[in-house]
């Protein structure tokens, strides 16, 4: 699904979010390896799960031809600092819903990057006739919790000692989902 650029100016930083495109593949999978390295939020730690060009060029061509995904890129001055996607499925029983992930470069935190993935992830969710949408998110995430309550999305289970951080002790993945009836 292709979703037109929108330019915003938060916190005094103007940034673009658009559908990604294939010539995006290598600063996507730079941006994701840097990513992994700069949080504990996500599941991968640095290089784990590498997604090189090829394989970003194949899945956002995918993305693009699917009605029910959403891959979706932040750009600043023509450089790529984050981007999410929204992933549905073809089977029957669960092509009502998509799993919602976002990841923004940790310079770029606090200028509601991440704030308008959500909304215009949630826009086109809503205009796109899909029900539910599902995320994961680390127990210690409060202010991403918070957000994603703000949008609608409540918590549906707790998967207990789930993650293994770097510290060694086991922290709870919170399971949360918005639907729109």
């Amino acid at each position: 699904m292709i979703v037109n650029p929108k330019e915003f100016t938060i916190n005094g930083l103007c940034f673009t979010i658009r559908s990604a495109m294939e010539q995006d593949a290598k600063s996507l999978s730079e941006v994701r390896l840097q990513i992994d390295g700069e949080t504990e939020n996500l599941d991968r730690e640095q290089g784990e799960a590498y997604i090189d060009e090829t394989d970003f060029k194949k899945i956002i061509k995918e993305d693009s031809e699917r009605v029910h995904n959403l891959f979706l890129v932040a750009e600043v001055h023509d450089r790529i600092v984050g981007f999410s996607r929204c992933e549905g499925n073809q089977l029957t029983r669960t092509s009502h819903k998509v799993e919602f992930g976002v990841c923004v470069l940790k310079e770029f935190w606090g200028y509601g990057i991440g704030k308008k993935f959500l909304e215009e992830s949630v826009q086109w969710a809503d205009a796109n006739g899909i029900k539910k949408m599902n995320l994961n998110v680390l127990e210690t995430n409060d202010k991403a919790i918070k957000l994603y309550q703000k949008y609608g999305f409540e918590v549906e289970g707790i998967l207990k000692k789930d993650k293994r951080l770097s510290d060694g002790n086991y922290y709870n993945t919170v399971l949360m989902g918005r639907f729109n009836p």
